[in-house]
């Protein structure tokens, strides 16, 4: 049946191209042509042209039913513009080292336990329960050391991201 069908792309390309962008055109030639393709057991078609326009008329449907459910309309095209590269500018390199500077340091203040077990965790992917195996704990300690370590790392990071604050009396 797709054979037979050739004589009619100009046509489906038509009838396609009179209700949707041009772009998707040959899409729907061709996911018009896969459906026949797939009835070629379904028996004994006496109008062809009918068919295959019928057939077209049902792609088109269930498209549109599709871009339904999936909100296509609110969907909007991924450019540059609104995803800009990061670029690594020397102050982007700046803020960056300061940053893992003032990690290091607060990972230097955690007691040994805590230290260890977010270093396992976090650095070596290990699993809190080998963790715990490696370090002699239980996994309830390791997840407590591991959010501790958390707790500390983000307070130190934001303290050194926050505007500095003026001294109180300063303005009097």
């Amino acid at each position: 049946m797709a054979q037979a069908s050739l004589p009619y792309q100009q046509a489906l390309r038509a009838f396609f191209r009179r209700r949707v962008d041009g772009g998707e055109v040959d899409d729907l030639v061709q996911e018009v042509l896969l459906r026949l393709h797939n009835r070629r057991d379904g028996g004994e078609v006496s109008n062809l042209g009918s068919f295959i326009f019928q057939t077209a008329t049902n792609v088109l449907l269930d498209r549109r039913r599709r871009d339904t459910v999936r909100k296509r309309q609110a969907h909007c095209e991924l450019e540059e513009i609104h995803h800009p590269l990061d670029e690594l500018s020397p102050d982007r390199i700046l803020q960056a080292k300061q940053q893992a500077a003032v990690a290091a340091a607060a990972l230097a203040d955690l007691p040994l336990r805590t230290r260890a077990a977010f270093m396992l965790v976090r650095f070596e992917g290990m699993s809190y329960k080998a963790a715990a195996a490696q370090l002699g704990l239980s996994v309830s300690a390791v997840e407590k050391h591991v959010a501790k370590a958390l707790k500390h790392l983000t307070s130190r990071l934001q303290e050194h991201d926050a505007p500095p604050r003026p001294k109180p009396g300063f303005f009097r």
